[in-house]
């Protein structure tokens, strides 16, 4: 088996938003969510990273 590089590593970042988080305002957004998660990404030294979104 090969041995995984850095290079073939992959941080994913997930974000969602319900149907009743829609009216709650830019707090619960998916563009604020996507901030979030990539600062806490780069903070901790995560790269690679991908977005997956499921609204």
């Amino acid at each position: 088996m090969k041995k995984q590089t850095e290079k073939d590593k992959l941080t994913a970042l997930y974000e969602r938003l319900s149907h009743d988080d829609e009216r709650a305002g830019e707090s619960v957004s998916i563009e604020n969510q996507k901030r979030i998660l990539e600062d806490y990404a780069r903070k901790n030294g995560f790269t690679n990273i991908r977005h997956f979104t499921d609204v």
